[in-house]
């Protein structure tokens, strides 16, 4: 029996013999994802009965999902990244370089002769290539991600700038189908909704129903049993950071469908709120553990706390002071589970 498969059946013996039923639920991904549904909900509550029909409302139901669209496709892919073992601090001025790119005069110009499909198409391409860039490095060049992605967050947000000539770049008329498109509604609903929750499920068919899915655990979980499994760990590694690359993409999409503009301060703070929702969501900073579900949820109960604090007029830095908060208190709750699950 190999060390590996010695360690799951050990793992699962714990579990079953785990004195505290309550602690072993909490432990698996269903117990987690219940408690944050238990949480939204709390949260909800409040918003009630703070801000009343305000809060009640579905057109507010749409805002915090509209709200939370845009930022949850950079979360889907950050958690890919995390649960691989990495982090990508990047994710903010990919997505403004995406939106750079995609609104200059000569994309517009191609677009018009051609099809708003070329905006989108550019913008999935720049997201993809500083993905690509990122993942190349930090697998073969052996930089560590902290260090890279940084790197990369400096030089994406400068080239936005120099591209921009630190203006804000307005989607002409010209192409007027792409702003139609991604802002029409489809059962009431907005497109832009609909996509997230398109690359949520995606995200949750390629996590948990494909080779990529387990392999990724696998990597993040212990990348030289990985590897001595027959997983080139580096390879993987780099398509994680250039799927990550294309939500950044798509995230660049919807922000420039939402504002007509691209611009070098768009995605700022991005990529706190990213991995601040993927932490909630109950995946491990480690690596080798986590949930789309989970990432979701957490995506939506920091979109839920933004729409209660500006219906009552609270300021940016109350908000900012309780989610440090809220990350702060996840964290300790994720090493708490796990020293008592180890001991």
């Amino acid at each position: 029996m190999s060390q590996d498969s010695a360690r799951v059946e050990r793992a699962a013996l714990e579990t079953e013999g785990e004195p505290s039923p309550v602690l072993a639920m909490l432990r698996s991904s269903v117990g987690r994802n219940a408690g944050l549904v238990v949480a939204l909900l709390l949260i909800c509550v409040v918003g009630a009965i703070t801000a009343g029909d305000r809060f009640s409302s579905s057109d507010n139901a749409l805002t915090i999902l509209r709200l939370a669209a845009t930022i949850g496709v950079v979360s889907i892919g950050m958690t890919f990244v995390i649960i691989g073992g990495g982090i990508d601090l990047s994710v903010g001025a990919i997505v403004a370089l995406s939106s750079v790119w995609c609104t200059t005069v000569a994309t517009q110009t191609m677009a018009e002769d051609t099809h708003w499909v070329v905006m989108v198409g550019v913008a999935l391409l720049v997201g993809a290539g500083c993905g690509l860039v990122n993942g190349l490095l930090i697998a073969y060049g052996n930089i560590v991600p902290f260090i890279m992605t940084l790197a990369m967050l400096a030089s994406a947000r400068g080239l936005a700038e120099i591209i921009s000539d630190k203006k804000t770049q307005i989607v002409g008329s010209g192409v007027s189908g792409f702003k139609v498109f991604f802002n029409r509604d489809f059962l009431g609903i907005d497109v832009q909704i609909w996509l997230f929750a398109l690359v949520a499920v995606a995200g949750w068919v390629l996590l948990n129903r494909t080779t990529f899915g387990r392999r990724t655990v696998a990597v993040g979980g212990n990348p030289e049993a990985a590897r001595l499994a027959g997983i080139d760990v580096k390879r993987h590694t780099v398509y994680l950071y250039v799927l990550i690359g294309v939500c950044c993409g798509i995230a660049a999409v919807m922000l420039v469908a939402k504002t007509y503009t691209g611009s070098s301060t768009h995605g700022t703070l991005y990529e706190l709120d990213a991995i601040a929702a993927v932490v909630i969501g109950g995946t491990l900073l480690t690596g080798g553990r986590g949930t789309i579900v989970g990432t979701v949820l957490g995506v939506l109960i920091f979109s839920t706390l933004t729409n209660i604090f500006i219906l009552n007029n609270r300021s940016f830095s109350e908000q900012s002071l309780f989610k440090g908060a809220i990350i702060v208190a996840a964290v300790l709750l994720q090493q708490r589970l796990a020293s008592r699950s180890s001991a």
